[in-house]
C-alpha cells in the first residue's frame, strides 16, 4: 500500500473512530441520536441479556485478541505493517457500531446493590487504581461505574 493511500486510509478510519467514540457518549447517555442504550422496543430480559452479552463479548474478544503480539505477527503477514494499527482501530469501531445497532434495551434491573455494606464494597472497588490486577469482571464493573453505564443500562 502506498504512502498516500495509507495516510488517506488512516484519516478515514480516524474520522470513523471519532464518530464511533462520540456516538458512545450519546449512546450511553441517552442523548438525541438514532439509537441509545435504552431506546427500542423492550423484549424479554433473557433475550436482551444473551444478545447484549454476545455483542459485548465480540467487542472484547476482537479488541483483546488483535492487541496481542502473537496475533499482530500473524496479522501483518496479510495486512501491511504500516496500516496494522489502523485496521485494528477500524475493526474495533465496526464492532462498536454493531453493538450500538443491535443493542437490546433492558428495562428490568439485572442486579442491584442495596445494602450499605455492599454499596461500600462497590464504591471501594470502583475507586481503586486500574493497575492493581483486576479480574475481567472487576474491569467491567469499574468501567461501568465510572461511565455511568450501569446506571443507564442495568438500574
Amino acid at each position: 500500500m502506498g504512502a498516500l493511500a495509507s495516510v488517506l486510509y488512516g484519516g478515514i478510519v480516524y474520522l470513523f473512530f471519532l464518530a464511533t467514540f462520540l456516538y458512545a457518549v450519546a449512546f450511553v447517555g441517552n442523548l438525541p441520536v438514532p439509537k441509545t442504550i435504552d431506546s427500542g422496543k423492550p423484549g424479554p430480559l433473557a433475550t436482551a441479556l444473551i444478545i447484549n452479552t454476545l455483542l459485548l463479548g465480540l467487542f472484547a474478544a476482537q479488541h483483546s485478541v488483535m492487541a496481542r503480539p502473537g496475533f499482530k505477527r500473524w496479522w501483518t503477514r496479510f495486512v501491511p505493517h504500516a496500516v496494522e494499527r489502523t485496521t485494528y482501530v477500524l475493526l474495533t469501531s465496526l464492532a462498536l457500531a454493531l453493538l450500538y445497532w443491535q443493542w437490546r434495551p433492558m428495562v428490568e434491573p439485572v442486579w442491584s446493590v442495596t445494602r450499605p455494606a455492599g454499596i461500600m464494597v462497590m464504591d471501594r472497588m470502583c475507586s481503586l487504581p486500574v493497575d492493581v490486577g483486576y479480574t475481567p469482571l472487576m474491569m467491567v464493573v469499574r468501567a461501568g461505574a465510572q461511565t455511568g453505564a450501569f446506571d443507564q443500562a442495568f438500574i
